[in-house]
């Protein structure tokens, strides 16, 4: 593979998942705070049985890339100048400052190989379940995403969950979510204490708060 530059005004194609990258040369901290001024992002590839191989990409890019929920879940495509390796995001590094992203780890994505990855949950028509029209029921997500296992070609980006139906006092387990054909939950097979509740309807009650009593205002000469 060789190195090339990116046109500025090449149009990315977020909808494919794909980033263009460069291969990077220099390393060390001096080199990635030249490369971050430049408008770059450091970042490493590795896994797959080859050695890991620092890259860099279009700080915008990856800005863009960033305001989308399968930039952290889906497979990503690495394009070097037309070689294409397929990837997982496994790290990201943000300025604390700022907030700028300042360095990302990629994983290679081996076809015949089941990885673990975190995706995130949808949760549909909560707001026209009986449970969301009943006065005093608090919907509460304990979870907002979960480990799943599968062959990459099986990821899902995220996974839904219908809750028209959710009424006051139900409970929403992990087992209950709908996978897709060749996708587990790891956690699953741990046993029924691992079963745990990802979504609950709950009725709260509102206590009225007390007042405090009143202070009386002392009488003159007394303290």
């Amino acid at each position: 593979m060789r190195a090339y530059v990116l046109k500025r005004q090449e149009v990315i194609d977020m909808s494919a998942h794909r980033l263009p990258v460069e291969l990077r040369s220099a390393q060390g901290k001096g080199a990635s705070r030249r490369l971050r001024r430049a408008g770059f992002v450091p970042a490493i590839v590795y896994g797959g049985g080859l050695p890991p191989r620092p890259i860099q990409l279009e700080a915008r890019v990856v800005a863009k890339a960033a305001e989308n929920e399968w930039f952290y879940s889906a497979i990503l495509d690495l394009d070097l100048h037309g070689d294409v390796q397929k990837v997982l995001l496994r790290d990201l590094q943000r300025h604390p400052a700022r907030g700028d992203i300042t360095h990302l780890d990629f994983q290679r994505v081996m076809e015949t190989e089941k990885l673990r990855k975190r995706v995130p949950l949808h949760f549909l028509n909560q707001d026209k379940s009986p449970a969301a029209k009943t006065s005093g029921v608090v919907i509460s997500h304990n979870l907002t995403d979960v480990e799943v296992v599968c062959y990459p070609k099986d990821l899902p980006e995220y996974l839904e969950l219908d809750l028209a139906e959710l009424k006051p006092g139900d409970v929403v387990h992990l087992s209950q979510i709908p996978l897709p054909p060749g996708v587990e939950i790891p956690e699953l097979r741990l046993g029924k204490d691992h079963d745990v509740t990802v979504v609950s309807a709950r009725f709260v009650s509102v206590q009225e708060e007390t007042p405090p009593p009143a202070t009386q205002p002392s009488e003159p000469g007394k303290k």
